[in-house]
């Protein structure tokens, strides 16, 4: 199916990226941008990927957060299904290529993407960096529990770093390319320094409430 690829991100950026406006700090405009670049840098390596389906996919990828958090990926896959704007470029194959990145993305889905789509998109949404994981995390910590005090925000924030990101964590790297890898050595070390991690939590908590 023939398509334009400016086309496509002028529509995204027209329709689709301003809904990320509506959900927390963590997840709006800046993350869909970076998502989406992302997934185009790590898209070079692989000649055989439809960049018009992957930046789709990397644009839709959250927009299940409207209906909450925990089956969020699910709900991004039904909304790229039932949004018949996107049959104007795609078939019915390359609209489940898509639903299925975007459902794949998720770090806690248990289960490898299905597609080179779903493992692109899913490295792309792994922003491996101390302080962008810190200040995301925080920031909806403290937009979906806003009565919890400094150190209860710390001690949720603490139990989600090591369920997610410690070693035996649930979140997997899928893509060889980039430094995602290194940079999750790195905050592990971090995150194993308590006084490290407690100052690091101690900066971003007080930019953000001062």
């Amino acid at each position: 199916m023939p398509r334009d690829i400016e086309e496509i991100r002028d529509f995204l950026e027209r329709e689709i990226v301003p809904l990320y406006d509506n959900f927390d700090a963590g997840h709006g405009r800046d993350h869909v941008h970076t998502v989406m670049s992302q997934s185009l840098s790590l898209a070079s390596h692989y000649p055989e990927v439809d960049t018009c389906l992957l930046l789709t996919a990397a644009a839709y990828h959250d927009l299940g957060l409207a209906f909450g958090r925990d089956e969020h990926h699910i709900h991004s896959a039904r909304i790229v299904r039932d949004d018949q704007r996107l049959r104007h470029w795609f078939n019915e194959e390359e609209i489940n290529i898509i639903a299925e990145a975007a459902e794949d993305h998720r770090a806690s889905s248990g289960h490898e993407p299905r597609t080179i789509y779903g493992r692109i998109v899913a490295e792309a949404d792994r922003i491996i960096d101390s302080e962008t994981i810190v200040r995301r995390a925080l920031q909806y910590g403290m937009s979906h529990e806003p009565g919890l005090d400094r150190e209860a925000q710390y001690r949720r924030l603490m139990d989600h770093m090591l369920e997610k990101y410690a070693e035996g964590g649930y979140l997997k790297l899928w893509i060889p390319y980039g430094d995602n890898a290194r940079r999750l050595k790195e905050f592990r070390q971090t995150l194993a320094d308590e006084q490290a991690f407690r100052a690091l939590f101690d900066n971003i908590y007080n930019s953000l409430t001062n």
